[in-house]
């Protein structure tokens, strides 16, 4: 491509680009002019992610993004603790996900574990490197930023398990008299009374397809009612994370939740019998600020009355 030619196609570019760089940059601004609240942790994260913004909109012209992690930020600034990014809202292959899926469980173990009060700072240093490698790792064009991150990640992260271990686990000293053993007995199932019979399948981000794992939750569920006499009604509702429009994730949840009931009727349960709710956003099992990918609120419920 010729220099001229060149010129123009990143101009295209900026115009296509311009009313979400302007959306993102009032988000940042938003972020830059918030006096943070909260635990120190999140006064630290939300710094982490002001920065990040500002770098992906004022020197990388990634408005999306930019945008993005400006929301992580400004719930952050709010005192509430927002979660490493989840893997499946990225465009990455498998390798990719296989080394950031253990590296994703390791650092939430130990912050579950203490690290955020521990040492706040170094554990929101550790958060938005790791939000940082997964973004720039979907980009996968930018060697030295994703070695960047990825390396100050795995830093962090070293530095918080030296510093937060779990609980050694007792062991019983060996002149310690031990209990007799136990007979083994056989002990009749007993089913769950019907209101506390519940059930839930999660979806990926903007879709209303079943997947392996929640194929076996129906299939548990279509045998939970055919082993019951009891079941007269199962209510399914559909729900949808913050991100996007209202009213498309109304629709959005209603998919989900026919999706549902089309799969119990075919493991043969009554068509009759299945009744179907579209909750949007509302009801989340993890509250976040609007336009937040939250995975566990990716969901469709089943009930039995």
């Amino acid at each position: 491509m010729n220099k001229f030619k060149k010129i123009l196609a990143v101009a295209g570019l900026l115009a296509v680009t311009a009313c979400s760089g302007v959306h993102s940059n009032s988000e940042i601004e938003a972020l830059n002019d918030a006096e943070a609240v909260g635990s120190p942790f999140t006064k630290y994260l939300a710094a982490e992610y002001r920065d990040y913004a500002n770098q992906e909109h004022y020197k990388e012209y990634d408005f999306p993004d930019a945008l993005h992690f400006a929301r992580k930020g400004l719930a952050a600034a709010n005192g509430e603790v927002v979660m490493p990014e989840p893997l499946d809202d990225w465009d990455l292959n498998k390798n990719h996900i296989t080394e950031m899926t253990e590296a994703r469980a390791q650092l939430v173990d130990v912050m579950e574990n203490g690290a955020r009060d521990v040492a706040a700072e170094l554990s929101a240093v550790a958060q938005a490197r790791f939000d940082c490698w997964v973004e720039q790792q979907e980009e996968n064009w930018q060697d030295n930023d994703i070695s960047n991150c990825k390396n100050a990640f795995y830093n962090a992260l070293s530095k918080l398990q030296g510093l937060v271990k779990p609980e050694p686990v007792p062991t019983v000293a060996i002149e310690e008299e031990l209990p007799a053993p136990v007979t083994e007995t056989v002990v009749e199932p007993v089913q769950v009374p019907l209101e506390q019979a519940m059930f839930i399948v999660f979806f990926d981000w903007d879709k209303n397809k079943l997947s392996s794992g929640a194929e076996d939750v129906l299939d548990a569920v279509a045998d939970e009612v055919k082993g019951r006499t009891d079941v007269s009604k199962i209510t399914v509702s559909g729900h949808t994370d913050s991100s996007g429009a209202k009213a498309y994730n109304e629709k959005l949840s209603k998919r989900r939740a026919k999706a549902v009931k089309e799969a119990l009727v075919a493991r043969g349960i009554d068509s009759n019998m299945v009744v179907i709710e579209a909750k949007g956003e509302a009801d989340m099992l993890v509250e976040t600020a609007d336009n937040v990918r939250e995975p566990a609120n990716r969901r469709a419920q089943i009930g039995l009355e």
